[in-house]
């Protein structure tokens, strides 16, 4: 342990890659499923089954998979993505699919009455969506995107499979330099563990919060 206490610093600093790839690929995948969500729920089918083959495919897919054909495919069509931002890309667009069915469970729990009575003022599709639907949509998503947010968290662990020293691959390699497995994975273990926890404390929060502007 003594040996854990004089390198804990390359272990919070894995621990910083891992809430940088959180909080930057949850943000994308929201706008993602956002959009996803309404094509869903949209008027226009092609727009509707093109998004329902997204989530199909993305759902039904291993993350490691995703994470492997975003880092190893963009150079191949000639895009250069540091590795740091393909990961990000990768999750954002996996956890997007699931986002995409928070959406359109939440816009469906938005009452027809109120749609309809935005539809005989007048508003067309975009307004109804952007003015009465979505934000009381939102509201109702507090708690599933919490879970979401901390499932990203844990997925980023799979960001070391990739060359990415995240908090796993920080453990990883704290190991191989160090040989000291038990420790290193177990502090590894309670930073996930601090970061699930103070995020679900933080989504709570918010679903009380959002709960009393109803």
């Amino acid at each position: 342990m003594s040996v854990l206490f004089d390198h804990i610093g390359e272990l919070l600093t894995g621990l910083l890659v891992t809430l940088e790839l959180a909080v930057l690929a949850f943000p994308l995948a929201v706008l993602i499923g956002t959009v996803l969500g309404v094509c869903r729920v949209g008027p226009i089918a092609p727009l509707r089954a093109a998004a329902g083959l997204y989530v199909q495919c993305l759902r039904n897919a291993p993350l490691l998979l995703v994470l492997v054909m975003v880092v190893f495919g963009l150079p191949y069509v000639g895009a250069t993505v540091p590795l740091f931002g393909s990961v990000v890309l990768g999750l954002g667009l996996y956890f997007g699919a699931y986002v995409c069915e928070t959406v359109r469970s939440g816009i469906a729990a938005v009452p027809t009455g109120q749609i309809e009575a935005a539809r005989a003022l007048g508003l067309p599709f975009s307004g109804v969506l952007r003015q009465v639907v979505l934000p009381q949509a939102f509201r109702s998503m507090a708690q599933p995107l919490g879970s979401i947010f901390i499932n990203v968290c844990l997925a980023s662990a799979l960001g070391a499979a990739v060359g990415v020293q995240e908090l796993t691959g920080s453990a990883r390699q704290f190991n191989l330099d160090h040989a000291q497995p038990i420790p290193s994975f177990i502090a590894a273990a309670i930073g996930y563990l601090l970061i699930t926890l103070t995020a679900g404390q933080l989504t709570g929060v918010i679903e009380r919060k959002v709960r009393i502007r109803r």
